[in-house]
C-alpha cells in the first residue's frame, strides 16, 4: 500500500435509517451525516453490517453512497461497504461505489460458502483491479466465519489496492502479530470498540466504530487523545464507553445502536427482517 492511510482517527459504520415501509429515510440519513461530520468524525462507513448491506440492493448500495458523498462534501472521507461471498457481486458493487464518489471500499471477507486462503487472495485481487479506489479488507470472524491470520494479511500487502484491515477478531495476540509482520504496509483499523486503545498502542491508524454513532465526539476526543500522546486521557475516555459499548453489543449489531438512536428521536426503530426490534 502506498501513500497516507486513507483515514486517521475516528471513523463511524453508520446505521442506514429506514421508514416504517422499509425504505431508506434519507432524510434522517442526512442527518445523521451532519451530526457525525459536525463532531469532526474523519470518515463514515456506509453499506457496512452496521449499516445492514445484507438487506440492501446493489441499487440502494449505490444510491445511499451517492447520497452520503453529496452530503459530506469533502468533511469526512466516504468508504463503501462492497462486500460479498460472490466475487463478481463485490466487483459490481466496487464499481458503482467509485462511479457514486467513495473515497474507498470496505470489503469484508467472503462468508458462507467462504474459501481457502488462495482463494481469499484472488478474490481481493479481483476486486483490487476492478477499481481505483482502495480497498479495506474486512476481518470479522464472528459473522463471516473466517479469519486473516498475520501469514494471510502479509500476502495481502503485495496485492496493489490492498489499503489495510478493519480488524474486528478481537483477538489481540493475533491483531499485534499482524502489525509485526506487515508494518506500516498494512494500516490496521479496530472494528472491536472496546479494544480500540489497545490496537491504537500496537500501531493501529484508528477505528471503525459503532458507539461512534452515538457518541462521535467522545470516540473523536479518544482518538486525538492518543493521537496526540495523551494515552492516559484516551484510556480513561476508552474505560468510560465500556458499559455502552457492551450494551450496544448485548444484541445482533445494530439492533441496540438503532433502538438508542430512535429514543434521542433521529431515526425510526425500523429494522429489516431478518432483523427485528426488541
Amino acid at each position: 500500500m502506498n501513500g497516507a492511510p486513507v483515514f486517521r482517527g475516528a471513523g463511524t459504520a453508520l446505521v442506514t435509517p429506514m421508514k416504517s415501509d422499509l425504505s431508506v429515510d434519507y432524510r434522517a440519513l442526512g442527518e445523521l451525516i451532519d451530526i457525525q461530520t459536525n463532531a469532526g468524525i474523519k470518515a463514515l462507513v456506509v453499506c457496512g453490517t452496521t449499516g445492514e448491506a445484507a438487506t440492501l440492493s446493489e441499487a440502494e448500495k449505490a444510491e445511499i453512497t451517492d447520497f452520503a458523498v453529496r452530503r459530506t462534501s469533502g468533511k469526512a472521507a466516504v468508504i463503501a461497504g462492497t462486500g460479498s461471498n460472490d466475487t463478481a457481486a463485490a466487483i459490481r458493487m466496487t464499481i458503482a461505489a467509485e462511479k457514486a464518489g467513495a473515497d474507498a471500499v470496505l470489503a469484508i471477507t467472503p462468508y458462507y460458502n467462504r474459501t481457502t486462503r488462495e482463494g481469499l487472495i484472488r478474490h481481493y485481487e479481483a476486486i483490487c483491479s476492478s477499481t481505483a479506489l482502495p480497498v479495506i479488507a474486512y476481518s470479522v470472524p464472528s459473522r463471516g466465519g473466517m479469519n486473516i491470520d498475520p501469514e494471510t494479511a502479509k500476502r495481502l500487502t503485495r496485492i496493489p489496492g490492498i489499503a489495510g484491515i478493519k480488524e474486528a477478531s478481537g483477538n489481540m495476540a493475533q491483531i499485534t502479530a499482524i502489525r509485526a509482520a506487515c508494518g506500516d504496509s498494512l494500516p490496521v483499523w479496530s472494528g472491536s470498540d472496546d479494544i480500540t486503545v489497545p490496537i491504537l498502542s500496537v500501531g493501529g491508524c484508528g477505528v471503525i466504530s459503532v458507539v461512534s454513532n452515538a457518541k462521535p465526539d467522545a470516540v473523536r476526543m479518544m482518538c486525538e487523545a492518543f493521537e496526540t500522546g495523551d494515552v492516559r486521557t484516551a484510556s480513561e475516555i476508552q474505560l468510560r464507553l465500556l458499559p455502552l459499548i457492551h450494551s450496544l453489543f448485548s444484541k445482533v449489531n445494530p439492533i441496540p445502536i438503532k433502538k438508542l438512536l430512535a429514543e434521542r428521536g433521529l431515526i425510526e426503530y425500523v429494522l429489516r427482517p431478518p432483523l427485528y426490534p426488541e
